[in-house]
């Protein structure tokens, strides 16, 4: 069985990869970077660090590298793999996604076998984005065939790996955390699942994905932003403070209620699920920084993001969101010190309405008080929401 790993970043070397070489899959790695290629090829496996308590290394073996420029050798991979997936950051994937076509091609000329591909990106609405750009580069002889024996897989990347610079004497490591499940959308196969350990194919996966997005990735940034507030470098540093600590715990209590009533999951499986995430942000072997976790806060702050994608959910739910609430506004105040331009963001680029954006606004002004005084103030505006509780 032969595995296309398209990208050898470390979402790739460090979690896909190893996912299916563990499965009993021969993975190919495809890169433009040459060492990474180089080192692969030589050598035929590689080791990544399994960032814990007790650190300890993995073995990955059976794998070898093809260059990114070499595009007929790609287009080979494509034809005859097995399965293959993608992880490359949204815009390399769309200048790649004409070499994909030309691999559907290929396959359809010589052999007609289904083509599966996991979308391992952090690009919203992926598969079908995907599919226009594949739509695109094919010639319309192609169209149906492309609906009826390419699958788009979606998947929810859990595992956190931060990005690593170039180690020139072990181009091939990096460092990882123990978690290593990855959720695929079980809907978008075609023809048989593959059969391997840690990969779970569920359906609805938007689940998953809204679950990656509003616990793991809102949590995420809210302690991020409370720490740069706080003058934290790192996130493992900001986690052990315990009053980011409960205000991130009471945020994603607020997503876990929605996505519990949403989704008919049973509330305690969502919130040990949280729970695992709160102990996992603070592992420090992992050395992720609150800036990494907190760049580009214009985007973070957007409609359906992992902040404000949950808040105008809430009153649907019956949810009151106002930890998730601070957590914009420490975003906004990350931002900008203007009010005036933290309220616009709030209504342009979050679509809040006026409620949500006049909540977020008083904490925002609160974000200047000591941490007990904030504490108490977000206890007040979510009592005063709640009303009398039976």
């Amino acid at each position: 069985m032969k595995f296309l790993m398209y990208g050898a970043g470390s979402i790739g070397r460090g979690f896909i990869g190893p996912l299916f070489a563990r499965g009993g899959y021969e993975v190919t790695f495809v890169d433009i970077s040459e060492p990474i290629i180089t080192a692969l090829n030589k050598q035929r496996c590689y080791h990544y660090t399994i960032a814990c308590k007790d650190t300890y290394d993995v073995e990955v073996t059976g794998v070898c590298g093809i260059t990114g420029k070499n595009k007929q050798a790609v287009i080979d991979e494509i034809a005859a793999c097995d399965l293959m997936a993608v992880s490359l950051g949204g815009n390399v994937l769309q200048k790649v996604a004409p070499i994909i076509a030309l691999g559907f091609i290929q396959r359809m000329e010589q052999s007609k076998k289904p083509l599966n591909i996991l979308i391992c990106e952090n690009l919203k609405d992926a598969s079908p984005v995907l599919r226009g750009w594949l739509t695109k580069a094919l010639p319309e002889k192609y169209h149906l065939l492309l609906n009826e024996k390419c699958g788009l897989i979606e998947a929810a990347i859990g595992r956190m790996v931060p990005v690593a610079d170039l180690n020139p004497k072990d181009p091939l490591h990096v460092t990882v955390e123990e978690y290593d499940f990855l959720p695929v959308d079980k809907d978008a196969f075609i023809g048989e699942l593959p059969d391997v350990d840690r990969l779970i194919p569920y359906s609805p996966f938007s689940y998953y994905e809204e679950r990656k997005l509003y616990l793991h990735n809102m949590g995420h940034a809210l302690c991020a932003y409370l720490g740069l507030l706080h003058g934290y470098e790192t996130i493992d540093k900001a986690i052990e403070n315990p009053f980011i600590r409960l205000l991130t715990q009471s945020a994603m209590i607020e997503s876990a209620a929605v996505l519990s009533v949403k989704y008919g999951i049973p509330y305690n499986r969502v919130f040990d699920h949280a729970e695992d995430l709160l102990y996992r942000f603070g592992n420090a072997a992992l050395g992720d920084t609150c800036e990494r976790v907190g760049r580009d806060p214009k985007r973070k702050l957007g409609a359906d993001d992992r902040l404000a994608g949950i808040i105008r959910q809430c009153p649907k739910y019956g949810v009151q969101p106002v930890y998730i609430s601070l957590g914009y506004a420490a975003a906004l105040k990350h931002l900008t010190n203007n009010p005036e331009h933290a309220r616009q963001i709030c209504c342009e680029t979050g679509v809040l309405s006026d409620d949500e954006t006049n909540l977020i606004m008083k904490l925002y002004e609160a974000l200047s008080l000591p941490s007990e005084e904030l504490i108490k103030t977000a206890q007040q505006l979510k009592k005063e929401l709640l009303g009398k509780v039976v």
